[in-house]
């Protein structure tokens, strides 16, 4: 809310001009982010709301194998790209959530 005030603002116009209008989430929105994955961790610095990021190592020959893959011409089927993105992203899972509904997009710098 605070950010599309600002921005409302910022634009010159004021919230009675333009509405804030919750819409809900739209396909492929996250209800949250994950900020690691599951075997990352984290190291302290000296400030204590400050962390540094420590991600999983690769082997050296990871990159050998991944380019021929992404360099390949053929336009591979939705279920091949899941096989395969199992394969090089370890946190990767399919999700079978039933089909999102479409939502009408949020019109900025309208008055109805």
């Amino acid at each position: 809310m605070d950010l599309a005030r600002d921005l409302i603002r910022l634009y010159g116009f004021s919230e009675e001009q333009i509405r804030i209008v919750f819409t809900g989430l739209r396909p492929g929105e996250k209800l949250y982010e994950e900020l690691l994955a599951d075997d990352e961790t984290t190291t302290r610095t000296p400030h204590p709301k400050l962390r540094i990021a420590q991600a999983r190592g690769v082997p050296n020959h990871f990159l050998d194998e991944l380019l021929p893959w992404l360099m390949q011409h053929r336009v591979l089927a939705d279920d091949e790209v899941r096989r395969d993105l199992r394969r090089w992203v370890p946190e990767y899972q399919t999700t079978m959530s039933p089909a999102l509904t479409s939502v009408p997009p949020l019109r900025v710098g309208s008055t109805n």
